[in-house]
């Protein structure tokens, strides 16, 4: 978890978030170099992430596939196309104090940083304070990463059988969802949601003041 060095008078200090992000990769990669077994594990498990969110594509249409996950005490979907893998894991998080509420941090993926951010004060919720997993989601590549409590299960839901966004969701937020599903779970609009500007923060280190 970052400390006092992520911050500088003025706002956040992003070299410190960047050099921080820098000893994580050179850790994981110490770790992959003196312990081959946990390398090829490692290796194996994200071929069988890659494989099943490969299969698990579908293009839009009549029959939606759906990631369901919990998140600030309400219920989202996804559509599988968007989701590209799952952390479960938050140990290499970078957290940012004196962030916007809705960025929860930064993770080093594949060589490149990727915000984690909270879905919740976009639909007029409080964030929570714990870390759980992170849904990474893109069209084509990864693009943002979605904290959640924790990820359920894929569903099959008929877009027919979605009943419409609640009334008390604003105009900006019934952009977000595509309806709600008989047990009350927010599926979520996933090109409405890869454009909402609130979700996207400049991470280069040209901010930095």
């Amino acid at each position: 978890m970052a400390g006092d060095e992520d911050m500088k008078e003025g706002g956040l200090d992003w070299a410190a978030a960047y050099r921080r992000l820098d000893r994580l990769a050179a850790a994981t990669d110490a770790a992959a170099t003196t312990d081959p077994e946990q390398e090829r594990e490692v290796m194996d498990e994200r071929a069988r992430r890659l494989a099943r969110t490969v299969s698990a594509r579908a293009t839009p249409g009549h029959l939606l596939e759906l990631v369901h996950f919990h998140a600030g005490e309400q219920d989202y979907a996804l559509e599988t196309r968007f989701v590209r893998e799952v952390l479960r894991s938050s140990e290499q998080r970078v957290t940012l104090p004196g962030a916007p509420e809705q960025l929860r941090g930064v993770v080093l993926l594949h060589g490149e940083v990727l915000a984690v951010v909270e879905l919740s004060p976009l639909f007029g919720r409080p964030a929570p304070t714990h870390h759980g997993p992170v849904l990474v989601v893109g069209q084509g590549r990864a693009e943002l990463g979605l904290r959640a409590d924790r990820v359920e299960e894929v569903l099959s839901v008929s877009r027919d059988a979605l009943l419409p966004p609640p009334p008390a969701l604003g105009a900006q937020e019934r952009t977000l969802v595509a309806g709600l599903t008989r047990e009350g779970i927010i599926v979520l609009e996933g090109e409405a949601l890869l454009r909402d500007g609130r979700l996207f923060f400049d991470l280069s280190e040209e901010r930095v003041s």
